[in-house]
This record gives C-alpha cells, sequence and structure tokens, in this order.
C-alpha cells in the first residue's frame, strides 16, 4: 500500500516554484498595502483630533445647544460618536446611508425630544414654535374626542323616571328641592343671640350686684335669726343687751358689712 502511495506521488508533477520576479511583485503590493493602511490610519487620527477640538469649543460654547455635520462615511461617523460618549453629549445619526446620512450632537441639558427626533429622521427641520402650535392642535382634538365619546353616552333601555314617577313625583329633585326655614319654636337660637353682647364695664358691674345681692340675703338671714333669738331671750330670762352683743360679734364673723 504504502508503495502504491509513493509511485503516485512520484508519477505527479511538482507545482511550479515562484519566481524571483513573482515573490518581488507580492513584496511590493504588501508593502503598498501596508502604507496605505499606515496612511489611513494616520487621517482617521487626524480627524479624530479635529474633532475632538470641534466638540471642545461646541461645549465651551454657551450659546450653542445643537452641532449638525456634514454627511461623511461610517467610519467617520463612528469617531464623532465615540468623541461625544467621551465628552459626555447625546449623537445621534440621520439620512440615509452612502447619500446624505450625517450626526448631530446635543448638550446633556439640551437633549432632543422624540418628536425632534421624528422630524429628522423625516427629513423635516425642527421648529420649536412650530411643534408647540402642533402639540397644542394635537391636545385639543384630543380633548374634543374625549367629549364627543363621553357626550355620546348609551341611552338607557328604559326611562326611569317615568317608571319610578309614584315614587319621586313628576318633578327630579333638584326641581323640586324647596327653601328650608329653621323653625325657632324646636330650640333654633340664631348666632347673634349666643354672644355675650355686654361690655367689660357692665359685666363687672352685674358681678358686683350679684355679691351685694348675696350679701343682703345673709344680712336678712341673720336679722331673722336674731330676732327669733330674742323673743326666745325673753322666755328664758336672757339680757336683751348679751343677745344683740352676741349677733354683731356673728355678723362680723361671717363678713357682713365687710363689702
Amino acid at each position: 500500500m504504502a508503495d502504491l502511495l509513493g509511485s503516485i506521488l512520484g508519477s505527479m508533477e511538482k507545482p511550479p516554484s515562484m519566481g524571483a520576479e513573482e515573490r518581488n511583485k507580492a513584496k511590493a503590493q504588501k508593502a503598498l498595502l501596508e502604507k496605505q493602511q499606515e496612511a489611513e490610519k494616520k487621517k482617521l487620527d487626524v480627524f479624530r483630533k479635529k474633532m475632538q477640538k470641534c466638540i471642545h469649543d461646541f461645549i465651551k460654547d454657551g450659546k450653542q445647544e445643537k452641532m449638525k455635520f456634514e454627511p461623511m462615511d461610517k467610519v467617520f461617523r463612528a469617531i464623532i460618536h465615540d468623541v461625544a460618549e467621551v465628552a459626555g453629549l447625546t449623537s445621534f445619526s440621520f439620512g440615509l446611508e452612502e447619500e446624505d446620512r450625517y450626526v448631530m450632537l446635543w448638550k446633556k441639558e439640551f437633549a432632543p425630544s422624540d418628536e425632534e427626533l421624528l422630524a429628522y429622521r423625516r427629513g423635516e427641520e425642527w421648529d420649536p414654535e412650530k411643534a408647540k402650535e402642533l402639540a397644542k392642535q394635537k391636545e385639543a382634538e384630543e380633548r374634543l374626542a374625549r367629549g364627543d365619546k363621553q357626550g355620546a353616552g348609551v341611552t338607557p333601555a328604559y326611562n326611569y323616571r317615568e317608571k319610578y314617577k309614584h315614587l319621586i313625583g313628576e318633578e327630579a329633585a333638584k326641581d323640586a328641592a324647596r327653601e328650608m326655614q329653621s323653625n325657632t319654636s324646636y330650640g333654633f337660637v340664631p348666632s347673634s343671640h349666643k354672644r355675650d353682647q355686654r361690655t367689660i364695664e357692665q359685666v363687672l358691674a352685674d358681678t358686683r350686684a350679684k355679691k351685694r345681692q348675696k350679701l343682703d340675703e345673709s344680712a336678712d338671714c341673720l336679722t331673722a335669726s336674731a330676732s327669733s333669738s330674742v323673743s326666745s331671750s325673753v322666755s328664758t330670762d336672757v339680757p336683751q343687751e348679751a343677745i344683740l352683743s352676741q349677733l354683731k360679734t356673728d355678723g362680723s364673723e361671717t363678713g357682713v358689712g365687710n363689702s
């Protein structure tokens, strides 16, 4: 088996060997490719540095909110997205590939809304004032649609007012309502009667009058008591002067006459 395989291989022609000229040509092509790659790399590095400076100036400019670049190839757009991400910016690409696709940048505090992005994707220019008017118009249309939907309602199968007329009467509850008048005979007291309308001087005078009335009532009670004591002292032969002296002493102790 081995001898058969060896004889077959020996009968086959050997591949032609590469000559010196072909080797030099392949070597030149390789060198040219490496040179082109190096030039492309250098070109991209230069473009990256240029974009870094451009985006840095854009960030420092307080008047600019967004920046739009010219249409360019995908590799250059990728560099802009990379630099913008490092700088903390928002970036999007718009347009058709290989035709007019470009990059736009926004500062974080002026990030685009969904409506703005949709306008750029449609190839339209974004107008904030026009967008506000369209938003108001859309809101009005939605509100009108909600009102029509609520106003349409559902017609009931029965007229419940007619059905329960014997219970609620001909008039609706709101129409049949009558003004209610308060009845003073049931203990209703106006708020004006609940306040004390007297002045401070009147209150003090009334208080002093009540105290004097109580003192007078106490004096009357003592006088009545003294009279009964005198009458009893007559029957028991007690001297009248002693009884009167005792009454005076009792009156001074109880505070009568000290007002």
